[in-house]
């Protein structure tokens, strides 16, 4: 485990939250909660067949298993949701069904304020797990945009926070326009702060370093650096960079001299899910970083969607991290 993670998991049980895990029907997700239960990080609420939970072999003496069938809130969650929804078309009947779908009681749960925070996606999409969350929870104040991040700490490495970085969008906007590019830089940098509790230093990637090749690509990263240092004057963001660039100081300081971030940068914000995706995968794989994500940001309320290849030493992760981000909107 690295110190990271050791220090996020302190901090979360420093300041108990309330996590919602949908998927108590995944042996993963039932592990994890063990391992959170046992040291004291979060109190947990688990959702699905209560009777096959209860009967596993995981010991999750504390946590508060709730099947959506029988739950006896769902009438009133139901009609929780009713009121939410009908000006879209839902109906009471099918407010009633919708409770019964664990992704679903799950945002409501944090939507009226029985959890702090969810995590689920280890057996659901994507898709499945952020609908909901965009219906119910829609996106926090002043947000325009939902994203998603991964935090890669990288062994034995010199560069980024000693190791340590934050690589956007790697889970969810696919071709964002420079102004969703900016917005993504903003979030992320704000993400970085709350997690890590240094300052970000933000490179906008591109396979082009101030200019050296010019094409649409390069200047929608150019474009969307110059909307972001707009909106946030006092942020160090510079780009378009190259990865080495913005990474290895004797690299950034021949090919952007100028720059006030070549070469120093822990925020990796990528032009597309493409290269945000391959980044992240590579690093994970061939540098063997721990990858703790995919974390959303820009949401109301802390919700985070797992890799359904994540292991349950991944879920512990992310549920430190949901918890830090569930504390950090307390005090906001």
């Amino acid at each position: 485990m690295s110190t990271f993670l050791d220090t996020i998991l302190s901090r979360a049980k420093a300041n108990k939250q309330t996590i919602v895990l949908p998927e108590g029907d995944d042996n993963r997700t039932l592990e994890a909660a063990e391992a959170i239960l046992a040291q004291n990080i979060a109190n947990l609420i688990i959702l699905g067949d209560a009777e096959a939970i209860s009967a596993s072999s995981y010991q999750l003496e504390g946590a508060e298993i709730i099947d959506p069938r029988t739950a006896a809130n769902r009438e009133e969650l139901a009609a929780a949701l009713y009121e939410l929804r009908k000006e879209k078309g839902l109906t009471e009947e099918a407010a009633l069904e919708l409770i019964s779908d664990v992704l679903h009681l799950g945002v409501m749960l944090v939507k009226t304020g029985k959890a702090n925070g969810m995590v689920a996606g280890a057996c659901h999409s994507t898709g499945d797990v952020l609908r909901p969350c965009l219906q119910i929870l829609k996106t926090a104040p002043g947000i325009k945009l939902v994203s998603a991040f991964f935090v890669m700490v990288v062994p034995d490495c010199e560069y980024g926070e000693n190791g340590i970085f934050i690589f956007a969008d790697s889970g969810l906007e696919v071709q964002p326009d420079a102004e969703r590019l900016a917005h993504i830089a903003l979030s992320s940098a704000d993400s970085w702060k709350t997690l890590v509790e240094t300052e970000p230093v933000v490179a906008m990637l591109s396979h082009s370093s101030y200019g050296s090749a010019k094409n649409a690509d390069a200047d929608k990263v150019i474009e969307a650096t110059r909307i972001a240092k707009e909106l946030a004057p006092g942020l160090s963001l510079d780009g378009e960079l190259q990865l080495d660039a913005a990474i290895v100081p004797s690299v950034g300081s021949s090919k952007a001299p100028q720059s006030p971030v070549a070469g120093k940068a822990n925020v990796l914000v990528f032009p597309d899910l493409d290269s945000g995706n391959i980044g992240y995968k590579l690093t994970q794989r061939l540098a063997k970083a721990e990858a703790y994500g995919p974390i959303t940001q820009g949401i109301a309320a802390p919700v985070n969607d797992l890799s359904r290849g994540c292991t349950a030493e991944d879920i512990i992760g992310v549920i430190g991290i949901t918890c830090v981000q569930a504390i950090a909107k307390m005090s906001s």
